[in-house]
């Protein structure tokens, strides 16, 4: 999942669970919508990607500026305190927000494009309670 400052989310990716992060760091990337500005003005991607050491990799630093976006990943083998940590919480709380939805807490379909269609579905509740002013 990538969010946006505020914990919106942007983009959402559905995968197996034996699947690891660092596999769809690019296509969730992918799969953020131009965001509109003010009218008149071009849409933009976000500037900015903030990721864990887990996506520290020259190869996906390259592709993330080749995108026209600007990494700040952790570097792996430096102790912990990477300062990441003001900035990740804002994801995992975009998670808390959804597991508050039982169907997605746990996974009971066995169908993926149900349990994906329940996700774009509680991502847009996250969206409209946050654009309402009742999720803090």
């Amino acid at each position: 999942m990538v969010t946006d400052a505020a914990g919106v989310p942007l983009a959402a990716t559905l995968t197996g669970a034996n699947a690891h992060d660092v596999t769809q760091l690019l296509p969730v990337v992918d799969a953020i919508r131009p965001v509109r500005g003010r009218p008149g003005h071009p849409q933009c991607r976000p500037a900015r990607l903030y990721g864990d050491r887990a996506y520290d990799s020259r190869g996906h630093r390259a592709a993330l500026r080749a995108r026209q976006i600007r990494p700040f990943l952790a570097k792996r083998g430096v102790a912990h305190g990477s300062g990441l940590g003001r900035f990740r919480w804002v994801v995992e709380r975009t998670f808390g927000w959804l597991h508050q939805f039982r169907r997605l807490r746990v996974r009971f379909d066995r169908r993926a494009d149900i349990h994906e269609a329940l996700l774009r579905l509680g991502c847009a509740l996250i969206c409209w309670r946050i654009n309402r002013g009742s999720l803090c």
